[in-house]
């Protein structure tokens, strides 16, 4: 009984222990990197068109809505780029259907919204990775625009 509780205590122990070391890092990464990593340019394809921060759009001829989506990827062993590529596909397929829900041709003034705190780049999004869990959050804007398909 007296190994039981000294385990227990220990694994107790140890377990209050994991929150004080738990990583939640900052990263800023490169937009066009993140397009060019796990098939990224395929897997959206071109029917939908993405604009990140102020970039300059065709002229909008309807906004259809916003949304914001939180993407979490498992970090346990991997590289903080393999990291944030992957949860910013996985935020960026996420909008992508949003579009075509709401029959938009476009997100405009795409940004990251961690926390919702938003941080606004036309070339760089904000990841955030820790020891076993990294994510990306992007917000925008779902529209049509003149020039897209009806």
């Amino acid at each position: 009984m007296k190994k039981i509780l000294s385990t227990m205590a220990v694994l107790a122990a140890i377990g209050s222990a994991l929150p004080a070391h738990a990583a939640d890092k900052k990263v800023m990464m490169p937009i066009a990197g993140a397009m060019e990593d796990n098939g990224a340019k395929e897997r959206l394809g071109d029917s939908i068109k993405f604009y990140f921060g102020t970039q300059k759009t065709p002229k909008v001829l309807e906004k259809r809505g916003s949304d914001q989506t939180s993407q979490k990827t498992n970090a346990f062993a991997k590289s903080d780029q393999a990291v944030c590529h992957w949860a910013f596909l996985s935020a960026m397929l996420a909008l992508q259907k949003r579009a075509q829900e709401v029959g938009a041709d476009a997100v405009i003034n795409i940004t990251s919204n961690y926390k919702n705190i938003p941080y606004s780049s036309e070339t760089d999004f904000e990841c955030h990775v820790g020891n076993v869990v990294g994510g990306v959050a992007l917000k925008g804007d779902f529209v049509r625009l003149a020039g897209g398909k009806k």
